[in-house]
C-alpha cells in the first residue's frame, strides 16, 4: 500500500498522520502554502482522502478523478456531499460507535450544567459572592420530559442515561422506531409542546437546517431548555438568542454552533446559556478511537476488504 497516494488538506491528530505517512505516501495539503498549485499537482494521481471539516464536494472530486474513498473523523459528514460520491463511486466512510458514549455522556453533563446553571455556580463562588448570601435556587430536572429529535445511535445512549434519571423520554424523527418503549411524535412542534426538555441529536445538512426556529421554542415554553450536541445548524441562533432574552424559554446548552469556532455574541451575552466550543467527542481515549478508525477504513478498502464503516449513501456489498 505504501505507493498509494493518499491526501490530507487540514491537520489532523498526529495518531492519523503519522499512520497514514507510515501506510501510504501522504500528502499534506495541510501544510502547502499555495493548495490551488499542490492540488494541480497531486490531485491527479490521490486515490485517498482522510477528511476533518473538509467540504467534499463536486469541484473539489472534479481535481481528484482518480479517488476512492473519503474517510471522515467524526460520526457526522454533512461536509461531504455523499450522494455526488456515490454518482461518481467514491466511498465515504465516518466513525460510528466509537463516540457515542462520549457523545451522550457529554450531552447530561450539558443538560445537568444548564438545568442546576453550575457553570454560573462556579463562577459566583470564585467571584466571592458566596461570602455575601447564598446563591438563588435553581431549576431541576424533577418534573420534567424529554424531547430527542434524532433517535439514532447517540439519541438512544442519550435517552437509555435519562431514564436512569427518572425522565420520560419522547422522540422524533422521519419514522417511528418500533423497537423502543419512547413515545413518538410525528411532529417537532407537537413533541416541543408536550416536553420541557429538547434535546437535538439529528444530523446537519440543508434539509435540518434552522428547524428549530422561533414557533419551535415558543412551543418550548417558560419552563423550557434546549440542548444541541448535534449541528448548530439544526438551530436558528438568532431567534434562539432572542428567545432567551426575552424568557421564552428558561435556558439552553450548547456545544455546536453554525459558523465555528465563531460564537455569535447575542448567544455569549444570555448568563442562562451554557455554551461549550464542541468538545462532545473531545477525550483523548474516543478521539484516539476516532482515529484509528478513519486509518482503518483507509486500510481495509486499500487492502481490498472494502470500508469498515461506509455511509448510507455508499453502501458496500462485498
Amino acid at each position: 500500500m505504501k505507493s498509494t497516494d493518499v491526501l490530507i488538506m487540514r491537520p489532523m491528530m498526529p495518531l492519523v498522520t503519522d499512520s497514514l505517512e507510515r501506510l501510504f505516501t501522504l500528502h499534506r495539503g495541510d501544510q502547502a502554502e499555495d493548495k490551488e498549485r499542490f492540488l494541480d499537482e497531486v490531485g491527479p494521481k490521490i486515490r485517498g482522502m482522510a477528511v476533518s471539516h473538509v467540504h467534499v464536494n463536486d469541484a473539489l472530486l472534479d481535481r481528484l478523478p482518480k479517488l476512492e474513498i473519503v474517510a471522515n473523523f467524526g460520526v457526522g459528514y454533512d461536509t461531504i456531499d455523499a450522494a455526488a460520491c456515490g454518482r461518481r463511486g467514491v466511498m465515504v466512510t465516518n466513525t460510528p460507535d466509537v463516540l457515542t458514549d462520549e457523545v451522550a455522556d457529554l450531552a447530561v453533563g450539558l443538560l445537568l450544567a444548564t438545568v442546576r446553571q453550575i457553570p454560573q455556580v462556579d463562577r459566583y463562588l470564585r467571584q466571592g459572592k458566596w461570602l455575601e448570601k447564598p446563591y438563588p435556587l435553581t431549576g431541576t430536572l424533577r418534573g420534567r420530559k424529554v424531547g430527542i429529535l434524532g433517535l439514532g445511535r447517540i439519541g438512544r445512549a442519550i435517552a437509555h442515561r435519562l431514564v436512569a434519571f427518572g425522565l420520560p423520554i419522547a422522540y422524533h424523527g422521519r419514522t417511528r422506531q418500533a423497537d423502543v418503549p419512547y413515545e413518538y411524535f410525528p411532529s417537532l412542534l407537537e413533541m416541543a409542546k408536550a416536553c420541557d426538555v429538547l434535546m437535538v441529536v439529528a444530523p446537519g445538512g440543508p434539509e435540518t437546517k434552522n428547524m428549530i426556529g422561533r414557533e419551535v421554542l415558543e412551543a418550548l415554553g417558560p419552563q423550557g431548555v434546549l440542548i444541541n450536541v448535534a449541528r448548530g445548524t439544526l438551530v436558528d441562533e438568532d431567534a434562539l438568542a432572542a428567545a432567551l432574552a426575552d424568557g421564552t424559554i428558561q435556558s439552553a446548552g450548547l456545544d455546536v454552533f453554525a459558523d465555528e469556532p465563531k460564537v455569535p455574541e447575542a448567544l455569549i451575552a444570555q448568563e442562562h446559556a451554557v455554551l461549550l466550543p464542541h468538545v462532545g467527542s473531545a477525550s483523548i481515549h474516543t478521539r484516539n478511537a476516532m482515529g484509528q478508525l478513519v486509518v482503518a477504513n483507509l486500510t481495509s478498502w486499500f487492502q481490498g476488504n472494502g470500508p469498515v464503516t461506509p455511509v448510507a449513501e455508499t453502501p458496500w456489498k462485498a
